[in-house]
């Protein structure tokens, strides 16, 4: 098969699409024919390297995939080939304390496709049986791939870490992400309002088409003085925080009293200042949230079919263009997801 292939850490010119063995699937496996793979920043992670993180190579990214059941191996026989399947991005043991409770993603085994065993950018991809979910016929499969990680975690930070009830107001940083746009459907769902934030007026106006109440330029505006404006002092009740060093602190100086900052990744840094007078004084809350359940994205992938999310994909790229593919997305030019077709 044809796989992207990174060898050592560096900038886009280290992928290479190679032709390497076909993956043979074990006892309890499938092995799905991969037609659309979209991508996430932990792909550039991987691909760059990071300090302390046991990234192996040679490696295969991309974490999200849909595409169709090409082989499985023994015991599973409730699957035929062709069959049209989403795939769980998170592989856990099955059998640890966390696992039996339905929190595999505290799992001590914890994998992601992508980043610890080999990932979508190719054309096969080999996973265990109880990460194979079937794809809802109103999906392509570009839209079910670029609805898999990041709803599973803006799903789990929103609903599970954070608790948002309808009636409260919800800050989401950078709207035009991948995960951001998640969130603003999640939040909307649950009947929050929601004010969110991105660095261009098309951004801008896409975001509050998604449902967003209110959209705030950072590059333009203070936004912490723009959520204090829009909420009459008080701040928000949650924010929804993924970028890090660049927003952490001024993130959190939007908070509410007992409000709540759920955050899940760090793209412009780990480092963040944190005023702890602020949290302990206001009984605010500060939610570390990886990834999600299972049982959590059999519960998406079931909204999914009933039509109430909607996939955002900004463009799809062929699998030999996916140098462009990983600079179009550290460009931040982006509104949704990239997905690469193997």
């Amino acid at each position: 098969m044809r796989a992207v292939v990174i060898r050592e850490h560096g900038g886009p010119e280290v992928l290479r699409v190679e032709t390497v063995p076909d993956p043979v699937p074990g006892p309890g496996e499938v092995v799905v024919r991969v037609r659309a793979c979209a991508l996430n920043h932990l792909d550039l992670w991987v691909r760059r390297g990071l300090p302390g993180a046991p990234f192996h190579l040679p490696a295969t990214t991309g974490a999200d995939v849909s595409g169709e059941v090409h082989a499985v191996g023994a015991g599973v026989d409730d699957l035929e080939a062709g069959l049209p399947v989403m795939v769980m991005p998170g592989v856990s043991c099955g059998h640890c304390p966390q696992c039996v409770a339905g929190q595999d993603q505290l799992c001590p085994r914890y994998q992601l496709l992508g980043e610890s065993r080999p990932g979508g950018l190719a054309e096969l991809v080999c996973v265990p049986r109880a990460n194979i979910v079937r794809k809802p016929d109103r999906l392509d499969h570009p839209s079910a791939a670029a609805l898999s990680l990041t709803f599973l975690t803006a799903w789990h930070m929103l609903v599970a870490r954070a608790q948002l009830r309808g009636g409260e107001t919800v800050l989401v940083q950078a709207g035009g992400s991948g995960v951001g746009t998640a969130a603003i459907q999640i939040a909307r769902f649950l009947g929050a309002t929601v004010i969110t934030t991105a660095g261009s007026d098309d951004k801008l106006d896409a975001a509050r088409a998604l449902g967003a109440d209110h959209a705030v330029n950072y590059r333009t505006e203070d936004f912490v003085k723009r959520v204090k404006a829009l909420t009459g002092g008080r701040g928000v009740d949650v924010v929804f925080e993924h970028v890090g060093g660049e927003t952490f602190e001024k993130s959190l100086r939007c908070l509410a009293w007992a409000g709540r900052l759920v955050t899940c990744g760090a793209t412009t840094g780990v480092d963040a200042r944190v005023n702890l007078r602020h949290i302990f004084f206001k009984s605010q809350s500060i939610l570390g949230s990886t990834m999600g359940s299972k049982a959590e994205y059999h519960q998406l992938v079931a909204l999914y079919e009933r039509g109430l999310f909607e996939a955002v994909v900004d463009k799809v790229f062929p699998l030999d263009a996916i140098a462009e593919a990983e600079e179009l997305l550290e460009s931040r030019q982006v509104f949704g997801k990239i997905v690469v077709e193997p």
